[in-house]
């Protein structure tokens, strides 16, 4: 929730709703996605819930797109104003089944096709395709590891997306540093960031030698969005 608000405080246009995103992402629950709807909707921000229901590939077996599925009803019930997700076959190409049942589930709701698209065979002609499942944008670093790196791509595939009436958001390692010369050189109107500051725990009391996951990890810090770099992301974009 320190996220949603400094997103929503900060100026965001929207929000995409995930949980954790050390894994990159996976639906969050159905209590945050009714308080981060409530808290963000008084500052007149929209919020879109990923929807992936593991961390790994992007490819589901039908109980796990069943699972999608319920959760994009959970999403819409609570206020969602749409969904991020996306399905690959074995051969990287979009999974036709598993699409058309999430598209014909989020009918009416915004939709955005996620970073699968980054790992997707054939990326360059799939956007006629994701146009015709509903998506209204694509989420992409260009194939790139990160979005500033994979600009020239990004561009081209701006072009190619405008065609079918899909918009391209530019996501990955997007900063304050490098946001202006990313739109600068992509044309895109979108960035998704998660601007990520670390914060301390307030436990006073600590054990440091027993984990409850990564046994790498420090268990009494934990990463949240920065209002101070989103504010100064849109001051940045808005000067352009």
């Amino acid at each position: 929730m320190e996220s949603v608000r400094a997103a929503a405080e900060a100026g965001a246009s929207r929000i995409e709703l995930c949980a954790a995103l050390s894994e990159g992402g996976l639906t969050p629950s159905a209590g945050l996605i009714r308080a981060a709807v409530e808290l963000a909707g008084r500052c007149g921000v929209p919020v879109n819930v990923l929807i992936r229901p593991r961390p790994g590939d992007f490819c589901y077996t039908p109980e796990e797109v069943d699972m999608m599925l319920a959760d994009i009803e959970q999403a819409r019930a609570l206020g969602a104003n749409g969904i991020v997700t996306g399905a690959l076959r074995p051969g990287g190409e979009p999974d036709a089944v598993a699409l058309d049942r999430i598209s014909r589930a989020s009918e009416g709701m915004d939709r955005t096709f996620h970073r699968a698209f980054d790992v997707c065979s054939d990326a360059d002609g799939r956007f006629g395709e994701i146009a015709g499942y509903g998506f209204n944008r694509v989420l992409t670093s260009g194939c790139a590891p990160t979005a500033l790196q994979g600009a020239e791509r990004l561009k081209i595939f701006r072009e190619r997306a405008d065609r079918h009436g899909v918009s391209i958001m530019a996501g990955g390692g997007v900063s304050p540093a490098n946001a202006a010369e990313i739109a600068r050189r992509t044309g895109v109107e979108e960035l998704h960031g998660s601007f990520r500051k670390p914060l301390a725990s307030l436990m006073q009391f600590r054990v440091d030698d027993v984990k409850m996951g990564d046994p790498q990890r420090d268990e009494y810090t934990r990463l949240v969005a920065d209002r101070d770099a989103i504010e100064e992301t849109i001051r940045i974009l808005a000067g352009l």
